[in-house]
């Protein structure tokens, strides 16, 4: 099936792990680098598995068969849009957890 790329829009043409950090190459000739606390999974892999990976969509992500790891370059350019961190709340859930919530009256028991 055919995939369209944006014009413009920056591909992966390599990429590789260290203990603490995914390094992606752009066509564009950008380096992006990302700690692996980012991505639980790929840490957790073997250097094996880690190098393993594949191109998504001619080089929009990158994907890792062994730990089912998908990074698309967009997350990797903008984090603040596609990611967040276990500990972060979206501002939705922190609204919710902000608001009091409501107390029931204690029922009495029936006798």
């Amino acid at each position: 099936m055919p995939i369209s790329v944006e014009v413009g829009e920056a591909l992966a043409v390599d990429a590789a792990c260290s203990d603490d950090a995914l390094t992606v190459v752009l066509n564009d000739g950008r380096t992006v680098s990302a700690p692996l606390e980012w991505f639980p999974r790929l840490r957790a892999a073997t250097p094996e598995q880690r190098k393993a990976w594949e191109p998504i969509g001619g080089g929009i992500g990158l994907h890792w068969e062994a730990i089912d790891e998908d990074i698309s370059v967009a997350s990797l350019l903008q984090p603040e849009r596609f990611m967040r961190m276990a500990d972060e709340r979206l501002p939705s859930e922190k609204a919710r957890r902000s608001r009091p919530t409501p107390r029931r009256k204690p029922t009495r028991a029936r006798r």
